[in-house]
């Protein structure tokens, strides 16, 4: 901020029913940081440590991937998995562009699903249940596959070189996802916290390696939540199973993240908003929804969880008819997320109180 300041650069926040304006500043902040701050400060030990598509610097990032992830963000499957392609092919024996098309299929089945919304987050007995999801079958082949070529790429390398940290975060990436599969599809949450717990073991020995590695916390974090959201007892029996989690240090975990990741940032800060939208945190689920917005105009998503806020903060009737544009996000952008009344009302957010009870499947 001393530095902007010196280039007589201010830094204002608009009014909180302007969001969209917030959300461009604090765009602008972390890009500055990413390309110039952190980029300067880290580009050297990041060459030394030869984490190649890990952690890139500003001149040095790979379009395929980012290009892919962006896609990906946008709910452009197709188009995300046609760049992951493109860099198999030219890195074959690099394992991340495997884990990036597993992702691809992961998100477009948890977007299919409605895992990531606020109405599936919020309710313990769908985010917690043990009732399996019924998935798309060849969403799911060409996850398992892709997920699996990844890990028999990764490991490899890993006994040639136990430090190789592409490898590591792969791995970390990959069995974090299984995990995720396991428990948000599969609903088998005892296998899921035994697949997080392998793939937190591949994170802390990557950040040993590579400390500023910030995507590899998103496991790390999601786990940590989801455990320390437990009672008591639940957590008791875990424990002696020697699975421990600590909610506040998830979300922690998540902000390091949203804050510095670079392929996981967007998923961390999608999943902060839920986290918050399940503890009545409607400031800090606003902020990171409308940050998403802006940074992805073209997610319905995201706009749409922006929106059903907006709504239900206004304290609105609690029975609505479904919007005439749900699916033109432009129109939903100018309207709820600009904080301006739209021409007729959204679903309002459906709010239920967290019982641990429902989680029952855990231990």
């Amino acid at each position: 901020m001393e530095a902007l300041a010196q280039l007589g650069i201010t830094h204002r926040r608009t009014a909180y029913h302007r969001p969209e304006g917030n959300s461009y500043i604090a765009r602008f902040r972390r890009c500055l940081k990413e390309e110039e701050v952190w980029t300067s400060e880290t580009a050297p030990s990041r060459r030394e440590q030869g984490t190649g598509s890990l952690v890139p610097a500003a001149d040095a990032r790979e379009p395929e991937l980012d290009a892919g992830f962006r896609f990906l963000y946008e709910l452009k499957f197709d188009e995300a998995r046609h760049q992951f392609e493109a860099w198999r092919k030219s890195h074959p024996e690099d394992p991340l562009g495997s884990a990036s098309e597993a992702a691809s299929y992961l998100f477009e089945e948890c977007y299919r699903q409605g895992v990531l919304t606020s109405e599936f987050f919020v309710d313990d007995k769908r985010f917690l249940g043990k009732k399996p999801l019924k998935p798309d079958p060849k969403l799911r082949a060409a996850f398992f596959a892709a997920d699996k070529q990844a890990q028999d790429l990764a490991q490899p390398q890993l006994k040639g070189n136990p430090k190789d940290a592409n490898a590591l975060f792969a791995m970390t990436l990959s069995v974090g996802m299984q995990a995720d599969y396991a428990s948000l599809i599969d609903k088998q949450q005892l296998a899921s916290l035994k697949m997080t717990r392998e793939a937190d073991q591949y994170a802390k020995e990557l950040l040993l390696v590579v400390p500023d590695a910030a995507d590899a916390y998103l496991g790390l974090g999601m786990a940590n939540y989801i455990v320390g959201s437990l009672s008591e007892l639940k957590k008791f029996f875990l424990g002696l199973a020697g699975i421990h989690g600590d909610k506040k240090v998830g979300i922690q975990q998540l902000e390091i993240v949203a804050d510095h990741g670079h392929y996981l940032r967007p998923f961390a800060k999608i999943l902060l908003a839920l986290a918050a939208l399940r503890d009545k945190r409607m400031k800090v689920a606003r902020k990171q929804l409308t940050e998403l917005v802006a940074e992805f105009p073209e997610n319905s998503l995201f706009a749409s969880e922006l929106a059903k806020l907006n709504v239900s903060s206004r304290e609105l009737p609690s029975a609505f008819h479904p919007h005439p544009h749900a699916h033109d996000t432009k129109k939903i952008n100018r309207e709820a997320c600009l904080g301006v009344e739209p021409d007729n009302d959204l679903l309002t957010l459906m709010m239920q109180s967290g019982r641990d009870e429902t989680a029952s499947g855990l231990i």
